[in-house]
């Protein structure tokens, strides 16, 4: 049984920690006592932060190591393990945490994989390679296009919610993050046994596509005493986070945890 109401939520690649605003408030309301850290160098405003945009030398060299250590030390900051909720490269940074057995319970939300899970899907490829900055400089960040932010998190959506959630929430990018995610820097062992997992997908993720997040919870060992769980949610995008009924998506994380 869970008895701590404290939440620490994990941002992702490419969005500001703004996209958990509504998140902390449902929890909230609900007797949870929630933070949303923004990482190093992404604290500010969108606007604010792409008027950086490509010249954020301290963003653009922050590495992933860096990145999860930074989560790490605010999780171990709390007096009792915390829940840890994270999304897309924050799921996988809650993997990490939850697999050191640093949260009470981890929710890890249209995950990127860790280490051991291959992405080959194509539509994951299409959407995320440009983030490497394959022969670009690393002293410089990337911002995802609306373009690709289209096809990346809000595919099915009116544009004029695409255009809306692109400004409100897209963020310049470290390369080195992303190419630091795809090291052992992103391992996690499946095999041990770990504090209760959720894994959460949607039918309509293409960067993060359901197919992927269920390769992910199939490498999980099942017979290790420890509690796993999938839920894939129909119609979801990537975007998941404000995408309109996202709150299903929250209830059902609430019920969970109310029931391991």
């Amino acid at each position: 049984m869970i008895t701590t109401k404290n939440i620490v939520f994990v941002t992702g690649a490419f969005v500001s920690s703004a996209c958990w605003d509504e998140w902390r408030i449902y929890f909230e309301k609900r007797g949870y006592n929630t933070i949303a850290p923004a990482w190093p160098y992404k604290t500010g405003t969108a606007a604010s932060l792409r008027a950086k945009q490509p010249n954020d030398v301290e963003l653009a060299t922050l590495t992933f190591r860096q990145l999860v250590d930074h989560y790490i030390g605010i999780v171990k900051s709390f007096p009792e393990k915390p829940i840890v909720i994270g999304h897309s490269l924050g799921g996988m940074i809650t993997q990490i945490i939850c697999n050191r057995d640093l949260a009470a319970a981890a929710v890890a939300i249209h995950s990127v994989p860790p280490m051991g899970v291959i992405p080959y899907e194509f539509s994951f490829l299409k959407a995320g390679w440009r983030v490497l900055g394959i022969g670009t400089s690393l002293k410089k960040t990337y911002l995802m296009s609306f373009k690709t932010w289209q096809y990346a998190f809000v595919n099915g959506m009116p544009y004029e919610e695409q255009k809306a959630a692109w400004d409100k929430f897209t963020i310049p990018e470290s390369k080195t993050v992303a190419r630091g995610a795809l090291t052992s820097d992103a391992k996690v062992d499946f095999n041990k046994p770990h504090p209760p997992l959720l894994l959460t997908a949607g039918t309509e993720g293409t960067i993060i596509p359901a197919h992927l997040s269920r390769r992910i919870y199939n490498k999980y060992k099942k017979n290790n005493g420890s509690i796993i769980e999938y839920k894939e949610f129909a119609g979801r995008n990537h975007f998941v986070l404000g995408q309109p009924g996202w709150e299903g998506d929250a209830d059902y994380i609430l019920d969970w945890l109310k029931r391991i």
